[in-house]
């Protein structure tokens, strides 16, 4: 079992026109609305999730609606359209944060991919230093976003410029900053690397070659990523930006798969680790007695407000969050 504060369903894309040129490595299958997915999630696992949901949707308030309503959810993740090419019906992202913040039941966070901030990759109304990634999550702070989470990361350099660049505008903006969940993604084969890359995430080519060369790449990718979490961590302490971690697995490949668990425990070890005191992992039961059916109703009185701690708060705001990948249906590629 993994101690996880809960999971992360993502709302996958197409994304037809996100590199151009380079057809998509995993082929696109149109899976369950990410709010229906995520309600059985929660019913199977005692756990809340964290909703992801693209805003080119032209049902998209209704979508809202469905995702309180209907299935009880309390914290979604907004995204961006897939590719600034082309034509999309549904909000922008400003109206659809406006939208999401006018919930009297929900929370909603937004993604911030490091990758851009950097003089290589950004466009070139990026390119001064004030007018960065950072300042967009500050934009989107101040719209009423909670939390933001990364894509997966496979290189630490962006995301330490990111979290410094950050924490120093919420002080000079006198705001405190939200929480960055950071994700991560085991690797173990060249076309897993080859559609993280398509995704958009920055692999170093001795790193790629480090982890791919390697007798066992599914470990040696795991060893990587917990030495840049170490680094990350390092080189971020005491700029007040409080953290927590994600992992996932992006494809059906049984090997990686079984290495997110893996990397899910080793990660959350470092993590609190790095706060340099005392902690211990406590459970507690979420879900009803199995063949009880008499004590259901008893049993959620009495664990209603426990588990909306440990599920919906811990999913926003604690140490760890742990996105299953196609093992728990969360993202399958």
């Amino acid at each position: 079992a993994l101690a996880s504060d809960g999971f992360i369903v993502y709302d996958i894309q197409d994304e037809p026109g996100r590199v151009e040129g380079e057809a998509r490595p995993f082929p696109f299958r149109k899976l369950m609305d990410s709010s229906r997915y995520a309600a059985l999630l929660e019913r199977t696992s005692g756990k809340q999730c964290v909703v992801y949901k693209c805003i080119a949707d032209e049902r998209f308030t209704a979508w809202m609606q469905r995702a309180a309503t209907d299935h009880g959810h309390r914290a979604i993740n907004l995204v961006g359209r897939p590719s600034s090419e082309g034509e999309f019906k549904g909000p922008s992202m400003s109206e659809a944060m406006k939208i999401a913040s006018a919930s009297n039941t929900m929370k909603f966070g937004c993604v911030c991919i490091a990758e851009r901030h950097t003089l290589e990759a950004a466009p070139e109304a990026w390119k001064a230093v004030s007018d960065g990634t950072h300042v967009n999550m500050i934009r989107k702070q101040q719209a009423g976003a909670q939390w933001f989470i990364s894509q997966a990361v496979y290189d630490p350099e962006p995301t330490i410029r990111l979290l410094k660049d950050y924490a120093a505008s919420c002080r000079e903006a006198g705001i405190v900053p939200r929480k960055v969940i950071l994700t991560f993604c085991p690797v173990s084969r060249v076309k897993t690397m080859k559609f993280i890359k398509w995704l958009g995430v920055r692999v170093p080519a001795e790193t790629e070659s480090k982890i791919l060369d390697s007798e066992k790449p599914v470990d040696t990718s795991i060893v990587v990523l917990c030495d840049m979490l170490r680094t990350i961590l390092s080189e971020t302490i005491g700029i007040g930006v409080p953290l927590g971690i994600s992992c996932e697995s992006v494809s059906i490949y049984k090997a990686e798969i079984d290495g997110v668990h893996e990397l899910f425990r080793r990660l959350q070890g470092i993590l609190l680790d790095s706060r340099l005191s005392p902690w211990k992992v406590v459970w507690v039961e979420v879900m009803p007695p199995a063949n009880n059916e008499d004590s259901d109703k008893d049993f959620q009185l009495r664990t209603k407000s426990q588990a909306a701690m440990i599920s919906l708060l811990g999913a926003v705001i604690g140490s760890a969050i742990f996105a299953a990948g196609i093992l728990m249906g969360s993202r399958r590629r």
